[in-house]
This record gives C-alpha cells, sequence and structure tokens, in this order.
C-alpha cells in the first residue's frame, strides 16, 4: 500500500524530547514500513524515519525561533499533499480539522486521527458541516462530545515493543512524566506523594505557555523537601526513570485524549494510579496495571495496595495490548476501510520481534 503520512511540523518526528503525536507518527510510520508498506512521511526536515521523508521546513518550529506564524506552513503543507495526492493509495493526517475543506475535494481516500480534546463548544460547527470526513479516535471517551462525527476506528497508541524495558531496579519513589500545566495536576501529585511519606521524582517540560502557572502555582511546591524536579528526559533516559518507581501518578484534571505517558510505564512493568478522568480508565485496568481513583484520598489507598500488582503482569498487558505493531495493524484496517481496493501489497501480518 502506498500511505503518505502527514505531521504537525511543531516537533521533528521523532521529537527531540517531548511531543507525543510526534512519536506516536514516528513509531507507526516505521512499523508500516517494517511491514512492507512504501510509506512517505511529510513533516520536518529534522525528522529521522525508515520512510521516504518530503520535508515542509527544514526544522521543527519549536526549535526555530525565526517562525512566527505556523498556520501558514501548515496551509503549504496541506497544499503540496493534495497535489501529490494522486501519488498514495491512502492519505493520513495528523493535523486535527485543518485539511477537512481543501482534501474533501480531491479524489484520493485519506483518514484523520484527532489527537487532543474535542470538547470545546467551538469544535462542535466544524464537525457537523464536514460530517462525512472519516475520522479515527485514540480512545472511545475522546468521541464523546462530537456525536455526529463519522468515526471509523478507535485505535489505541502503540510504542516499540523494545523501546521501553523493565530495569533491575529497587522501587523506591513516585514518579510525574509529561508537562507541568494546569490540567496535568502535578501539585496533585506532590500532595499524594507527601500524605504517603515518598520521593516524588518529576521529569517533565514546562511550555512557555505554562510558565507563569509553574511560576505562581508549583514553584514552590518543588521546592518541598520529598520533591526532586529532574526536567524534561528523553526516551532513552525513561526505562530507568520508571522502572525505579513504585508507581506513576497520572492526577490529570482534564479529559486526557489518550495519556501516552500511561503506556510508558506499563512498558516498563510500572504500574499506574490515575485520576477517573478522560481515557485513563480505557488504558488502566484497574486492579491488574494500577488503579483509577477519584481523588487524593483515594489515591494515596491505592499506592498503599500497589505492592500487591505484579510487575510482569502489568508488562505482559503492555505487549498484548500497546505494541506499534498492533498500532500498524488496526490502521491498516481503518485505511482498508476508506479504500478497500488497497493494501494488495505488503505483509499484511504482525512482525516477529526478536529477543
Amino acid at each position: 500500500m502506498r500511505i503518505a503520512q502527514i505531521s504537525p511540523l511543531t516537533e521533528a518526528v521523532p521529537p527531540k524530547l517531548y511531543g507525543g503525536t510526534e512519536r506516536v507518527i514516528s513509531w507507526l510510520t516505521d512499523e508500516l514500513v517494517a511491514l512492507g508498506h512504501e510509506v512517505t512521511l511529510f513533516a520536518s526536515g529534522d525528522s529521522i524515519t525508515a520512510a521516504t521523508l518530503e520535508p515542509m521546513w527544514p526544522r521543527a518550529l519549536r526549535l526555530d525561533g525565526s517562525v512566527r506564524d505556523a498556520n501558514a506552513l501548515h496551509m503549504m503543507m496541506i497544499e503540496k499533499v493534495c497535489r501529490r495526492a494522486s501519488d498514495f493509495d491512502i492519505l493520513h493526517f495528523h493535523l486535527d480539522y485543518y485539511p477537512f475543506s481543501l482534501m474533501s475535494r480531491q479524489p484520493v481516500p485519506f483518514i484523520t486521527t484527532l489527537h487532543g480534546r474535542l470538547d470545546l463548544q467551538e469544535h462542535q460547527p466544524i464537525f457537523n458541516t464536514f460530517s462525512s470526513i472519516p475520522l479515527v479516535s485514540i480512545s472511545t471517551s475522546q468521541r464523546r462530545p462530537v456525536h455526529s462525527a463519522n468515526w471509523i476506528s478507535t485505535v489505541y497508541h502503540g510504542l516499540p515493543e523494545r523501546l521501553l524495558l523493565p530495569k533491575p531496579k529497587t522501587p523506591s519513589y513516585l514518579a510525574f512524566l509529561g508537562r507541568i500545566s494546569p490540567e496535568k495536576r502535578v501539585d496533585r501529585a506532590i500532595n499524594i506523594a507527601e500524605r504517603c511519606g515518598l520521593p516524588l521524582k518529576i521529569a517533565a517540560k514546562v511550555d512557555a505557555a505554562d510558565r507563569d502557572y509553574y511560576d505562581s502555582e508549583i514553584r514552590h511546591l518543588i521546592a518541598k523537601p520529598h520533591v526532586d524536579f529532574i526536567g524534561e528526559i528523553a526516551d532513552s533516559e525513561k526505562s530507568d526513570f520508571l522502572s525505579g518507581a513504585v508507581a506513576l501518578i497520572v492526577p490529570i484534571d482534564w479529559p486526557e485524549p489518550f495519556g501516552l505517558v500511561m503506556i510508558e510505564a506499563m512498558a516498563c512493568g510500572t504500574p499506574v494510579i490515575a485520576y477517573n478522568r478522560g481515557a485513563a480508565p480505557e488504558i488502566v485496568e484497574d486492579g491488574i496495571t494500577g488503579f483509577i481513583v477519584e481523588d487524593e484520598t483515594s489515591a494515596v489507598s491505592a499506592i498503599r495496595n500497589v505492592f500487591s500488582l505484579s510487575r510482569k503482569t502489568v508488562r505482559e498487558r503492555f505487549e498484548e495490548r500497546f505494541t506499534s505493531n498492533r498500532m500498524a495493524l488496526d490502521y491498516l484496517d481503518a485505511y482498508r476501510k476508506v479504500n478497500p481496493r488497497a493494501g494488495q501489497s505488503g505483509k499484511m501480518v504482525p512482525r516477529l520481534v526478536a529477543g
């Protein structure tokens, strides 16, 4: 199958540090290539991929201080993809609703994976207007605010099976991983750790948009003696960081569409304590790979019970549910839904992973 993957230009594919969407696109693209498909990736020029790279801008926009209007570059990219559409059997966009108007006026089948929240009131008119566009959700809960959309599949994220592995460490602290922002509620994680009498290690970035929040609400909290603020970490550091944790704390206060950090923890055999918001109950199997909690009190109780969980089972459930191989096969099914005549080339069987 000839497949185009169209990524945001905000981060490279894969991103150098933080960047969930572009990381997932990287894993999906490389897995599709490994399965025998002809894949072209439209992305920033500093991307690294097993596919054919079509660079749309020399450098990821977050790292390019000269760019002040990212929308202009994304509109340019959509037009270039449209002009080349006939080269492909399927176009797979990761640009939210931006391609809808132009791409619906050309004949090549396309799908869009929506990676963000959909519960804002301004989303309703856009999805009502483009109600026939084939969409893929990254969790069932993500769909709930937009009932009129043409959902063709839900595909959970997956990461390479051996990217993150359990390390032989004695778990001794709680972990918070990702981004410091109002919706991620690192303040809750700090309080929960303090109530449990456990250290908390925070591996997280602070976006420019969240700097005021960090300065006013969080900076004084990370000065507490039980908190170790590490900062942003790369994939190469995550196995050690997560394997040393008693549990990953995910005290979110928003309708999280997926939550990549949860499956990263599971890949290391680390249980997840997540608030009952968004996709968390779909990702975390309560009492098996972690616990779903309602508040700080129930989180403290869950952490006291977390040693009853098998870290070996947590890893096994990751391998069954959240690998990039499974994700790629699910997307191939979605591609065939919109273009049943495609897919005669390439291997349609799971790829064996050595080791």
